[in-house]
């Protein structure tokens, strides 16, 4: 894995005119790239059914709050952000236990309002959009406002938790996608995913991470590189 990160890194900085030292911070790194459907890990505003088979007079739909908890009658307060479907019938049906003997729970979404992508680095405007339906790293870029005249369009980096919500990194050439209309060069996003355009430097990737997903965003796998940059004779 480590190797794959170093060379995934690698890759970005292609067109720097430097070569560069690459120093894993966190030993886990990114996971190998899988194109894998992620699944949906529930977020606040989330609206979500939940139902008690032997007991459907406890029946609730609930508003993930911002602390990623629900309020339930029969459980009281429970933390599901962050997790999936099955694992928050297996938290619910625990924290109920409380007060039913053997308790048969459903949690199901009725709206997946934190369905959202993440959108950095050398576009208009950088943050959090919604994701309705199917789009691609492209249309991303374009809610995001479009490229910076400095952006990098054929090394876009992508960045996915697997099934085990381990992050991912990969890279996407745009510039080819739109000069070509090469389909098969864009990616299908999903929630949770974050596009970053870069420039020139690949610590921009490092750094914008850091600051504004590990800090401000619920972005629950936290990793990082330090990048080290060493002049390139002739360069």
């Amino acid at each position: 894995m480590r190797r794959l990160a170093l060379a995934a890194l690698l890759a970005l900085a292609a067109c720097t005119g430097q070569s560069i030292s690459v120093s894993n911070d966190r030993p886990e790194g990114f996971a190998p790239w899988t194109d894998a459907v992620p699944l949906y890990r529930i977020g606040p505003n989330d609206k979500l059914n939940v139902r008690f088979r032997m007991t459907p007079e406890l029946n609730e739909t609930v508003l993930v709050g911002p602390d990623g908890s629900i309020a339930l009658r029969a459980a009281g307060r429970v933390a599901v952000g962050g997790m999936t479907g099955p694992q928050a019938e297996a938290a619910v049906t625990e924290a109920s236990r409380r007060v039913l003997l053997h308790p048969e729970v459903s949690v199901t979404f009725e709206d997946a309002a934190a369905s959202q992508i993440f959108v950095g680095g050398m576009v208009q405007r950088s943050g959090a959009f919604p994701l309705t339906g199917r789009r691609g790293v492209m249309e991303a870029v374009l809610l995001a406002g479009g490229f910076e005249p400095e952006a990098r369009m054929n090394e876009v980096v992508l960045i996915r938790r697997n099934p085990q919500n381990q992050p991912m990194l990969r890279t996407v050439d745009l510039q080819n996608f739109a000069q070509a209309a090469a389909v098969n060069d864009d990616v299908p996003l999903y929630p949770g995913d974050i596009v970053f355009v870069p420039r020139s430097r690949i610590a921009e990737v490092a750094l914008w991470v850091d600051q504004t997903i590990n800090r401000t965003l619920p972005f629950s796998r936290s990793f990082g590189y330090s990048i080290n940059r060493i002049p390139t004779a002739g360069f």
